[in-house]
């Protein structure tokens, strides 16, 4: 007899400029397969009200996932799924919760390494792309007194030209 499949819990992390929203396609797919799924809106992202220049740390940025991780039952473990940016909110959380996790899944997602600061992959990602790519994306420093602290907002033809060029539009 074949043994039943065991039900997981997926928690999806959205990437950058992007909310629990992204994932309204994979979510409705791994719940029809019998799993829970938990897909949340980081600090300052998707409906959370808090504006991003109010977020003052990295670790402030992924409460929501920490709080997740934080609820879980003792012998509870979770897959998580980091998209793009949401990479570095994965290592994050493996980091602090290694017990809670079974598996982490980095889909097209920023991996930091262990000799560096987890924004180096994110800095050597910028300096390889030319200026040019990124269209109408305007970036822009949060905090004068700390340049290091910015932040982007991808615009209307960067989404549709460069992400999201292969989506059909839906009405």
């Amino acid at each position: 007899m074949a043994e039943a499949k065991k039900q997981k819990h997926f928690v999806l992390v959205h990437g950058s400029n992007h909310g629990a929203w992204c994932w309204y396609k994979v979510k409705p797919q791994l719940e029809a397969a019998g799993h829970r799924v938990t897909a949340l809106d980081l600090t300052a992202s998707g409906i959370d009200m808090k504006k991003i220049q109010d977020v003052h740390s990295f670790y402030e940025y992924n409460e929501p996932l920490l709080e997740i991780l934080a609820s879980l039952s003792a012998d509870e473990k979770v897959v998580i799924v980091g998209h793009s940016l949401g990479g570095l909110s994965l290592a994050l959380a493996a980091e602090k919760f290694p017990h809670k996790i079974s598996v982490a899944i980095f889909l097209t997602a920023f991996m930091p390494d262990t000799k560096h600061q987890p924004s180096y992959v994110v800095e050597r990602f910028f300096e390889r792309i030319p200026s040019g790519e990124w269209l109408d994306t305007q970036f822009s420093v949060i905090d004068s007194s700390n340049p290091s602290r910015k932040t982007l907002f991808f615009g209307y033809s960067f989404l549709t030209l460069k992400l999201y060029q292969l989506s059909p539009p839906e009405v």
